[in-house]
């Protein structure tokens, strides 16, 4: 049985794949998902799932809890280990262009129980992304609707009761919040569930003007707020180690860990493989593309929120409206923010819904979820009752948890399935040199290697509360397995 854990699933060499051709060419069993996205879809795909949380609601609270100023270098060190992990996505998109991303390339690479775990800590990437990110649109969109009231000369506030979790989780601590649920985020969860049952073009091309809207107002707060920015709010850049990993390098290391979170679109893309007309180039472009941008961006806007406001200041669910309050003549400003931040974060939840259905699909195409989950829709083409499963569990999670928390577990698994992809490449180099690969990992083992312990080393320094949840977390997801997707594997059957 042991040996039967690590069984690998056959991979043929990736032919040319044409759109609208409804064969895979590369690992079996998939089919129905229709090609209809190009690499500017893909790049766009990327732009939308990476800028949004990593922006308008991680740094704030990264930089007030833990790194302060030097923000700025854990975007630049989780943008590093994000590069490596980067190019080795690219590799196997280019070379198995399936929906399943990083547990389809473990399945070819590491065997069935380690692409199980792979796809099971997918879920926590996905899922709780699409979860955390609602609660920071939530946060924006309450902000919105009060200060279009103001235009109108009302003070009218959003009910306290139905505007945030229960609960909230700072400093190591929770605490109670006197509200019920988060009414908002779980409105946009539906939303958005909808529009990616009905169509993956529909969502795409929504997609794209979200995008357009949201790097319009990125720009315009660079640009604006350059401004107002004070140097004497970046000194110290480094500020004092208080303990644990609370300031100084530990802290800009944690702070990494955490603004990880905000690098999983190009992750996002290599989802999609199945349904782009011409993956063996296309994806490449999408997921190293959408990469470069948002790294820059990233960057940029965490030296201007930092130089505007002192960063104890940031540690909001809203930090980049919060440092515009601080100025009154950038009032109009404030309300674009408001306009882009909930646009730019509907797209994140966007790609997020549509990713974890697919990770489903490819999982329960290879027997080891129900078959319920591979579900193809006759009409819409869309794995829809995965997508209404997903869309319910993540309202749900949106509604009862505070953010901290959701953002830490899309890190761990974030970071897990990262490290688990560089590995796969170097494997695949030796057992399968035949298979034809139109991207290959420049420098391959020092690039490999460096990705997997980088990726590692951030996941160290999650807090002891983390491993806690991945472990409760992976223990359930064995259970599955052991009780259903052992049984049931279809490569097993052969």
């Amino acid at each position: 049985m042991f040996k039967d854990l690590f069984v690998t699933k056959p991979v043929q060499p990736a032919g040319h794949v044409d759109a609208g051709e409804p064969v895979e060419g590369s690992l079996q069993g998939e089919g129905n998902l229709k090609r209809v996205l190009t690499a500017r879809h893909l790049v766009l795909l990327g732009i939308g799932a990476i800028i949004g949380a990593g922006i308008f609601v991680m740094p704030g609270q990264a930089a007030a809890n833990h790194a302060g100023p030097a923000i700025m270098l854990s975007f630049v060190l989780a943008g590093v280990a994000c590069a490596f992990a980067g190019l080795c996505y690219a590799e196997f998109a280019s070379m198995i262009p399936v929906s399943g991303s990083a547990y389809s390339y473990t399945y070819a690479t590491l065997g069935e129980a380690v692409a199980w775990f792979v796809g099971w800590s997918l879920v926590l990437e996905y899922l709780f992304a699409a979860s955390a990110v609602a609660v920071g649109w939530s946060a924006y969109t309450i902000s919105l609707m009060e200060s279009v009231a103001v235009m109108f000369g009302s003070d009218w506030k959003f009910p306290a009761l139905l505007a945030s979790a229960p609960v909230t989780y700072a400093n190591g601590k929770f605490a109670a919040t006197g509200a019920l649920f988060n009414l908002p985020a779980v409105l946009i969860v539906a939303g958005v569930g909808y529009l990616c049952y009905i169509g993956i073009r529909q969502s795409a091309t929504a997609n794209a003007v979200i995008v357009a809207v949201k790097v319009a107002v990125i720009l315009a707060l660079i640009g604006f707020g350059a401004a107002y920015v004070n140097p004497e709010n970046w000194v110290p850049f480094i500020p004092e180690h208080e303990g644990g990993d609370r300031f100084g390098w530990p802290g800009v290391l944690r702070a990494a860990s955490i603004v990880f979170f905000a690098y999983i679109g190009f992750d996002a893309v290599s989802t999609a493989a199945q349904e782009a007309k011409n993956p063996q180039r296309d994806m490449p472009i999408g997921i190293l593309g959408s990469l470069v941008v948002c790294t820059l961006l990233y960057v940029v806007v965490a030296a201007v929120l930092t130089g505007m406001l002192p960063y104890t200041e940031l540690g909001t669910a809203k930090p980049v409206v919060t440092a515009l309050e601080r100025y009154p003549a950038l009032g109009w400003l404030k309300f674009a923010i408001e306009i882009g931040a909930v646009a730019g974060l509907t797209s994140v939840i966007l790609v997020m819904l549509m990713g974890q259905p697919r990770i489903f699909y490819a999982m329960a195409r290879d027997g080891l979820m129900p078959r319920f989950f591979g579900a193809v829709h006759p009409r819409h083409h869309t794995p829809h009752k995965a997508t209404v499963v997903v869309a319910v569990v993540a309202a749900v999670l949106a509604a009862f948890f505070p953010l901290g928390v959701l953002g830490d577990l899309v890190s761990m698994g974030t970071l897990l399935a990262f490290a688990t992809v560089c590995v796969g490449v170097l494997i695949l180099r030796r057992t399968r040199p035949d298979l034809q690969r139109s991207f290959r990992v420049p420098f391959a083992p020092v690039v490999c290697v460096l990705g997997a312990l980088s990726c590692l080393s951030l996941v160290g320094f999650m807090g002891w509360y983390n491993w806690l949840l991945l472990a409760c977390w992976t223990f359930a997801g064995f259970l599955i397995y052991f009780g259903y997707g052992y049984r049931h594997s279809k490569l097993r059957q052969h």
